[in-house]
């Protein structure tokens, strides 16, 4: 399997082929040159990514790796302190996938987000609100009240159904990798070569997703999903080569277990490890940055630029 190199992006030629001949077809322009997408248009709401944005997570779960259900009795004051501290997107999800959480109704999941999608609305109405769902019918009532965004960590596998209901509403869609399903995704994740393949995926799925009519696509390839330590570093040192999708990049990093692991640390004590993947993240071309911490975000993005503003070309 060979790499080719344009300026600092590399180009997997077989998952290129793979892309123009043997999955759906779409727009050579999209594939035959690079382009950065600066905005999404969440419903309404021009979301811009000129500069990279900080998405701030909603866990309204008992079981969440991290936080699940701590916001839960002062959620109104979390809100207020991510709108406050620069949040530029709000994610809810009502389902752990921790790995080895088990699949919950849509009803259950139902229940747990729209009092929470309501509450959000009231705090933040001029912020994008992302619905982190796997079921079709979440996601379908969660767009008629009110959300923006359909973020779904199965890429449509678990139910196709979600992929209509992203067109229907024009929503934005998020489209993870992940490798199995939360219940079993880090039982022994296996590739022969996860960057590439990771990026095949993302590549020939967001084809398939633009001809189903989903207009704004955001890639995200899916750490801690199905990976092993390894893989998972392997994506974030080369992250840069998924521009060639031309989507937005999210990272979902924070306080996950490729920082635990190698800082031999829990969860609560992760956040100067996750700041220090963050500024590597920036680096290599993400756009969103999905975390549960948004003042040290906005702080590594504002660093990020500043550095930024006085690098030298050449």
């Amino acid at each position: 399997m060979h790499l080719d190199k344009i300026g600092d992006t590399v180009i997997n030629d077989v998952a290129f082929a793979d892309f123009k001949q043997d999955k759906p077809e779409v727009n050579s322009t999209h594939v035959d040159m690079l382009w950065k997408q600066t905005t999404i248009n969440c419903r309404g709401i021009l979301l811009d990514l000129q500069k990279p944005v900080v998405m701030a997570v909603i866990n309204a779960t008992p079981d969440s790796f991290y936080d699940g259900g701590r916001y839960h009795d002062n959620l109104t004051s979390k809100v207020r302190s991510f709108v406050q501290e620069g949040a530029a997107i709000i994610d809810i999800g009502g389902m752990s996938s921790r790995p080895g959480a088990k699949i919950i109704s849509a009803s259950e999941e139902s229940d747990r987000i729209l009092p929470v999608l309501e509450l959000v609305q009231q705090e933040a109405p001029d912020i994008p609100i992302s619905i982190d769902t796997i079921h079709a019918e979440v996601a379908r009532q969660a767009l008629e009240a009110g959300a923006h965004i359909v973020n779904d960590i199965s890429a449509g596998s678990m139910d196709p159904g979600i992929l209509d209901i992203a067109a229907k509403y024009r929503a934005p869609y998020i489209l993870m990798h992940m490798q199995g399903n939360p219940s079993n995704m880090q039982e022994s994740p296996t590739y022969d070569d996860s960057l590439i393949e990771v990026l095949d995926f993302l590549i020939w799925k967001t084809a398939e997703i633009m001809n189903r009519g989903i207009i704004d696509i955001i890639i995200d390839p899916g750490f801690g999903f199905g990976k092993s330590v390894d893989d998972n570093y392997s994506l974030l040192s080369n992250l840069h080569v998924f521009k060639i999708i031309e989507r937005p990049i999210l990272v979902g990093l924070s306080r996950k277990s490729m920082i635990q692991k190698v800082l031999q640390l829990e969860a609560a004590e992760a956040l100067n490890g996750t700041s220090a993947l963050h500024m590597i993240a920036l680096n290599q071309g993400a756009q969103i940055l999905r975390v549960h911490d948004v003042s040290p975000a906005v702080e590594c993005i504002t660093l990020w630029l500043e550095i930024n503003k006085h690098r030298r070309s050449g």
